[in-house]
C-alpha cells in the first residue's frame, strides 16, 4: 500500500498544515473545494470510509468522470489523501482533519469560513 499525501494549496502548503487561519487566495481554494454540493456529499462518504471512484460514483449516482474531477479539486486543496492498493486508488479524509473536526463538534473553522460537517447534504 502506498499513501499519496494530501494535495497542495495555492501557497504550496496543504490546507491541513494551515488550518489555523486561511486567508486570501488560500481561502478561495478552500471555499472552491467545499463550495459545491456534490463535493460535500463525497466528503460525507469519505469521512466514514476510504472509497474508490467507482464506489463513490455508485453510491451517489454520479458519473465516474464527475467524481474524479471533484476528487482532484478536493485533493489539491489538501482535504483528501489517496491510498494505492495495486491498481485501485482509495480516497479518504486525512486523519488529522478527521480528528480536528471531531474535536470541534463536527465544525471545520478555516478562519475565513466555518463548515458544519454534521449538516452536510445527503
Amino acid at each position: 500500500m502506498n499513501r499519496i499525501t494530501a494535495g497542495q494549496g495555492l501557497a504550496g502548503k496543504s490546507i491541513l498544515a494551515r488550518l489555523g487561519c486561511v486567508t486570501g487566495l488560500d481561502c478561495i481554494a478552500a471555499l472552491k473545494a467545499l463550495g459545491e454540493e456534490t463535493r460535500l456529499r463525497i466528503l460525507r462518504l469519505l469521512f466514514k470510509d476510504p472509497l474508490s471512484v467507482n464506489a463513490i460514483s455508485q453510491r451517489l449516482k454520479v458519473s465516474q468522470y464527475n467524481v474524479s474531477k471533484h476528487l482532484r479539486i478536493m485533493r489539491e486543496a489538501g482535504l483528501l489523501e489517496v491510498e494505492k492498493q495495486g491498481k485501485l486508488r482509495l480516497y479518504g479524509v486525512p486523519l488529522d482533519l478527521k480528528r480536528r473536526v471531531a474535536a470541534n463538534n463536527n465544525v471545520l473553522n478555516l478562519g475565513c469560513w466555518t463548515f458544519r460537517f454534521d449538516k452536510l447534504p445527503n
